[in-house]
């Protein structure tokens, strides 16, 4: 509920063009301490091509190693893949679970 205050109030004190466009937020929880993670993919920068077996297909990849923040700094690896519009089609986690954007956010009221 907290959360979710505060993000309307950041979108309201936002400007449009100010928002970041080229950005995809990551969530995952450590399967070990059971922190909450949250970590920024670059659209722009973090990905790198990969030609598909079909002619003129374009895939994007990204490869992130995210640590916690200092309960238990086990190295949880994720692998995103993009199509050539920079939409999500296929994602792995080693070492945690991928949780959703208001899952994340739940930990300040927790």
């Amino acid at each position: 509920m907290v959360a979710n205050l505060l993000k309307k109030l950041a979108s309201v004190f936002t400007p449009e063009g100010a928002r970041d466009t080229y950005a995809y937020w990551l969530y995952a929880q450590c399967d070990r301490c059971g922190e909450k993670l949250r970590t920024r993919v670059d659209l722009r920068n973090d990905l790198s091509l990969r030609y598909g077996e079909t002619d003129g297909q374009i895939i994007r990849f990204c490869h992130k190693t995210v640590i916690g923040s200092g309960r238990c700094f086990q190295k949880i690896e994720v692998a995103l893949t993009f199509d050539a519009n920079y939409q999500l089609i296929d994602r792995h986690i080693q070492g945690g679970n991928f949780i959703h954007e208001e899952e994340y956010f739940d930990r300040v009221t927790e």
